[in-house]
């Protein structure tokens, strides 16, 4: 696995090691569906537990400095901190019963909905300050964000795009899109592939992160962009028919797969940063590799438009407070000072990845205007949410729904299949069909 590939699972947040623990977190818990739980306020003083994933070095190494701040700048509240490997995270925070898990915990976006709905997390919005929920990007908030209520705030964000290497670019004629605003249509794109391929000795001249695997969570995050572009959805209104299967869908889809033929496999990883293809569809994580190899080469490019506007996927680790908490007024004030400038700054700086606060993102060097991923920041800065999803908007959370290991799973089969040369209508009938029985027989995982 490259190390680019561990930057997408462990700060994309969409999870890669992470598949299987998703993929049983609908059976987990207890009560399902009865709703929430509400923490206690408690004294705000003592010793409060907080659990996190280890990440890269650099980014417990982030998170480890900004505890010792913590406990060093006052001496009312300790915090003892806890790290657990990325891959064994989530089926930590699932095996553990609520009642035992931390004060505060980390944990992957797309799983909120699901701790939520099996009593593992609280609302926050009573215990971090009205500046910090103020200083949260719009988009962070749309992810924590569960019928009014906020039970996850993050650090960091993660984006979508397409990284171009402008020499061969360049040298095909190939005219890219230098923002949002003159983005490249469906077709514009299939043109450039073709244009790029007359160049290319073996014709292969796209990147997806194939190696990551479709039928994964990268399959979801990746991919689901060209269903939102093309006016559909995952779920809409715990309904997957008529909108994942929706005939703009299954068209869009089928310009997807006929894309197979320019797609180099990137068994090595390295098919851009060598320069063996011209365009890659990942994310903000490969930036750095891909700066150190191209160089002023590099070019920074918004998804194609199936119709609807481009899209971008958007979520990322978060922080919350355990349902369990006794001390739920220290955990807020750990949260208070977790998301000021400093450490959000200082954790995007070892990660790489978009400030999820209004005020380190205007900061930062990479996504502050003019800079090179400001691209990402300017998706960031017209979100979707998880529900209407018009021209209007960029960054498109998730579902936000207990069911979410469902509606993953059925997609990204039915992504990986079609690329496989399935037939787009069929597979992605079969999907919206699975996900809608399951959350029939799960009275749609309603949470109060």
């Amino acid at each position: 696995m490259t190390a680019g590939n561990r930057r997408y699972r462990r700060t994309a947040c969409t999870g890669l090691t992470l598949a299987l623990p998703l993929a049983a977190l609908a059976a987990c818990g207890p009560g399902g569906g009865s709703g929430g739980a509400s923490a206690e306020a408690g004294s705000g003083t003592g010793t409060i537990s907080v659990w996190a994933h280890q990440g890269e070095t650099s980014e417990a190494t982030a998170l480890q400095n900004a505890v010792k701040s913590f406990n060093s700048s006052q001496s009312r509240i300790k915090v003892k901190l806890k790290l657990i490997p990325s891959n064994d995270y989530t089926k930590v925070i699932t095996a553990t019963p609520a009642a035992e898990l931390p004060d505060v915990m980390e944990f992957d976006g797309p799983t909120m909905a699901n701790f939520v709905y099996t009593k593992r997390l609280a609302p926050l919005d009573d215990y971090v300050s009205v500046r910090t929920m103020a200083n949260a990007t719009d988009a962070s908030k749309a992810q924590g964000e569960i019928n009014g209520k906020h039970y996850g705030l993050g650090m960091y964000d993660s984006g979508l795009g397409i990284y171009g290497n402008k020499k061969l670019l360049d040298a095909a004629g190939v005219a890219y899109p230098k923002g949002l605003s003159d983005d490249w249509t469906a077709a514009g794109f299939t043109a450039a592939l073709k244009a790029l391929k007359a160049k290319d000795p073996d014709g292969k001249v796209l990147d997806i992160q194939e190696g990551n695997g479709l039928a994964t969570e990268w399959g979801t995050y990746g991919f689901s962009p060209v269903v939102w572009s093309a006016g559909g959805s995952l779920l809409k209104n715990g309904k997957a028919e008529g909108v994942l299967d929706a005939p703009a869908v299954v068209s869009a889809l089928k310009t997807w797969q006929s894309w197979k033929p320019y797609v180099d496999p990137n068994t090595d990883g390295n098919a851009f940063a060598k320069g063996r293809v011209a365009l890659s569809w990942v994310g903000h994580w490969m930036y750095p590799a891909y700066s150190k190899a191209l160089g002023d080469d590099l070019v920074v490019l918004p998804l194609p438009d199936f119709g609807n506007g481009p899209k971008s996927g958007q979520g990322s680790w978060a922080w919350g407070i355990g349902a369990g908490s006794k001390n739920a007024k220290a955990a807020g004030a750990f949260l208070d000072a977790l998301l000021d400038d400093t450490n959000v700054t200082a954790m995007t700086t070892a990660n790489g990845a978009p400030p999820a606060t209004r005020s380190a993102l205007a900061k930062s060097t990479l996504y502050k205007p003019g800079g090179p991923l400001r691209l990402f920041a300017d998706q960031l800065a017209k979100p979707c949410g998880d529900r209407a999803i018009d021209k209007s908007c960029v960054a498109v959370t998730r579902p936000v729904t207990a069911g979410y290991p469902t509606v993953t799973a059925k997609f990204s089969e039915a992504l990986n299949s079609v690329y496989g040369g399935a037939d787009p209508k069929i597979a992605l009938g079969k999907a919206a069909r699975a996900i809608d029985r399951d959350f029939a027989d799960n009275a749609g995982y309603q949470i109060p």
